[in-house]
């Protein structure tokens, strides 16, 4: 089957391999008997706003060039039309297609990926999460992780991803236990104590963090990872399990699982799928099979 596909272009990903990547890919989904037409905005609002139109038009497959902010914003576009979804993952981090098993800068092979899931009809149906009108795909953060992507977002220098790492130290000089107000599904609202709650419909953010290690995206089902109380020492401890995805086990770590949650905190923001969603209180809820994954 041969259809118009839609390369949905973030050029500045991955520091500039978003537009080179846009190349590649287009030339094999040609060879492979579709015509390609790309999207480029002015901004996130302009893109998706185009992104919007190509699906209401039909288009065959939306293919999202870039870095998980790429496939976040497509996601938007897509979640619950029966659109199907590519992922060429040239950004920084990654996170959606690693843990969906898909080729990370490489954008021909990617582009292999989707032309021969077009041609087999070959998908995977994924469930997302939804926090007000905005569609994740791997997580949701609140508390210290979020705190330090509001520092890092605010700071003018240094640049890149440097930043991040001093807004850790900042906001580590600056760690004291958050009172939250949480309601899992239909359970009574009770109050915790936590240096952060990470609502996962995937397993990891921030470029291989496995937060919520065992978070399986098509059981309609959020893990919620709790990192309670705790001092700099042991944050600093329990950090290097993350990425490993072992620190479950600390004792300073619970893991919930809901269909549903409700967080609510004084001056802390969530970010899903790193991108800004708002202050608390925020309600999420997974949505199963929402999108559909080409494969």
């Amino acid at each position: 089957m041969t259809s118009e596909i839609t390369l949905f272009v973030n050029p500045a990903a991955g520091r500039g391999r978003g537009a080179h990547a846009a190349q590649p890919a287009a030339r094999a989904l040609r060879a492979a008997g579709h015509r390609v037409r790309g999207i480029v905005g002015a901004d996130a609002a302009d893109a998706l706003s185009r992104a919007r139109a190509a699906v209401a038009e039909g288009t065959g497959a939306l293919v999202a060039v870039g870095g998980d902010g790429m496939v976040s914003l497509a996601l938007q576009a897509v979640a619950r039309t029966g659109t199907p979804l590519g992922v060429v993952a040239v950004g920084t981090g990654n996170d959606f297609a690693r843990s969906t098993g898909l080729p990370v800068r490489d954008p021909a092979g990617a582009a292999a990926v989707i032309a021969g899931a077009l041609r087999d009809g070959r998908h995977r149906d994924l469930d997302l999460g939804r926090a007000g009108d905005r569609w994740f795909g791997t997580v949701l953060a609140s508390g210290f992780d979020s705190r330090v992507n509001d520092r890092g977002n605010r700071m003018r220098w240094p640049t890149g991803r440097f930043r991040y790492d001093v807004a850790m130290l900042a906001e580590l000089a600056a760690l004291r236990p958050i009172r939250y107000r949480v309601a899992f599904d239909d359970a009574p609202e009770r109050e915790i104590e936590a240096t952060l709650i990470a609502v996962g419909n995937g397993p990891s953010y921030g470029g291989g963090m496995r937060i919520c290690a065992d978070a399986a995206m098509d059981d309609g089902l959020f893990d919620v990872c709790v990192v309670g109380p705790c001092s700099r020492t042991t944050l600093l401890r329990v950090f290097p399990r993350v990425y490993r995805g072992t620190h479950p086990s600390h004792p300073v770590v619970t893991v919930h699982r809901a269909r549903r949650i409700r967080l609510a905190a004084r001056d802390v923001t969530a970010y899903a799928d790193g991108e800004r969603v708002g202050p608390l209180p925020v309600e999420a809820e997974t949505v199963p099979g929402a999108v559909r994954l080409l494969v």
